[in-house]
């Protein structure tokens, strides 16, 4: 049994906790609680206005409930008297909120469990080192036209990146490497893989990690996807496995199999390219986010991300690429994706995949970016991915229609309030019309 959180705080230093949770937009909403006051939050939650946040609700809603986790605790390397706590979203007469992303995710992970499966993925987050203006990359030597693992501008930067590193080591991640990845500017940070709901909670602990060290070094980090049409965006390429329900025997790992995958494997990859127009959705849930995927070739010479639904081996510009003899990785989503709605709708797409014997066809092995040939492309916008998640029964069912539905009306707004704005592209060219 966990220790009453004001104990862990007595013994670790803390004298604060952020009880944070995620909404639809991918924004980290908080209180900060004092540790003499965590164990009521722990039994009552902290109380937030649902319509000060990105959730579908009114001003005339009653006050949500964030309920921490107190299993899921991460101590602030930079500021270690305050410790941070994912949290989920209930009403103040205890039910669960249907539109809660990291509910959203534990109800597929139940749908797993139920089939007798464990889920374990891993995520590669890149991410830009800017400077403050948020207009300009941070370091003004960083110019070489393939910057991809250039050490000398990876250790100019070496206090930031030590710093998050080191701090991923005390919280025993398994953080193993750290890169300059393909653009100016932009790094990728690497730790190992778990229990989906466990990475999915570093993934949203990472970000504002990332964000806080920066600033501590008078810098200013970005996941956006596509921040330089010029470069490289960021992606956030997942990789999934599945278990059995211990934990112990990887399912998807079979040497008869194709590239060393089992049968169950390439159901579940079936199941994610049958609706991987509609995962954009969730994957791609930004404006920005098109810029990325359906990109022109940048300065290095390629994108780095898919613009087909296609899976291969070890190829990088497919959609799913099989790495390795025991994993698949989902090459689609980048820096804006949700933690937790991301990897709860892959998986959920996977189980139809799964439960439906869905098959993937063959394996393509061309160079999707010089030939495309006889493969679906990709959304080309945000409306065109949210039509295609409108008529997806699939993820409706497994995620939670109620959930569907409210990201669908928010994200029809943002769409909305985008196309409402006159850009300077447009006045240049037709201002003379």
């Amino acid at each position: 049994m966990t220790a009453p959180l004001s104990q862990i705080a007595r013994e670790k230093g803390i004298r604060y906790f952020l009880i944070s949770f995620t909404d639809f937009m991918g924004t980290q909403r908080a209180k900060l609680v004092p540790a003499q006051a965590i164990d009521t939050m722990v039994a009552n939650g902290a109380g937030f206005a649902g319509f000060a946040v990105w959730l579908d609700m009114t001003p005339a809603d009653p006050d949500i409930l964030a309920v921490p986790d107190p299993t899921s605790l991460f101590q602030l390397s930079w500021k270690p008297e305050v410790a941070w706590l994912p949290a989920d979203l209930y009403t103040t007469t205890g039910e669960p909120i249907a539109q809660t992303p990291r509910l959203v995710l534990k109800r597929v992970l139940k749908q797993a469990q139920d089939l007798g499966y464990t889920v374990c993925t891993g995520v590669e987050c890149e991410y830009f080192l800017l400077a403050p203006d948020g207009q300009q990359l941070a370091d003004p030597q960083d110019r070489q036209t393939k910057p991809c693992y250039d050490q000398q501008a990876l250790m100019r930067r070496f206090a930031v990146i030590a710093e998050i590193c080191d701090a991923m080591l005390a919280l025993d991640w398994g953080a193993y490497q750290n890169d300059h990845e393909d653009a100016n500017g932009q790094f990728e940070m690497n730790w190992k893989y778990a229990d989906a709901l466990v990475t999915a909670d570093r993934h949203a602990f990472f970000k504002y990690m990332v964000k806080s060290i920066a600033e501590n070094h008078g810098l200013r980090a970005t996941f956006m996807p596509k921040p330089f049409l010029q470069f490289t965006g960021n992606g956030c390429h997942t990789h999934l496995s599945v278990w059995d329900s211990t934990g112990t025997t990887n399912l998807f790992h079979d040497p008869a199999g194709a590239l060393g995958l089992s049968t169950l494997a390439y159901h579940f990859i079936g199941g994610v390219l049958h609706s991987a127009a509609a995962l954009t959705a969730f994957a791609n849930p930004t404006v920005n986010s098109y810029k990325r995927i359906n990109a022109p070739v940048t300065a290095s010479g390629a994108t780095w991300s898919p613009n087909t639904i296609s899976y291969s081996g070890n190829n990088r510009t497919h959609l799913i690429r099989i790495p390795d003899q025991d994993r698949f990785e989902l090459r689609l989503p980048d820096g804006a994706a949700n933690p937790y709605l991301l990897p709860a709708a892959l998986i959920a797409l996977g189980l139809d995949g799964i439960t439906q014997q869905r098959d993937p066809g063959p394996r393509n092995d061309r160079n999707s970016y010089t030939d495309p040939s006889a493969t679906s492309t990709l959304p080309a916008n945000l409306l065109d991915a949210l039509r295609c998640l409108e008529t997806n029964s699939i993820l409706s069912e497994r995620l939670g229609p109620e959930f569907v539905t409210s990201y669908l009306k928010l994200k029809h707004r943002e769409w909305q309030d985008y196309s409402s704005h006159i850009s300077p592209w447009e006045l240049e060219h037709t201002l003379d019309c």
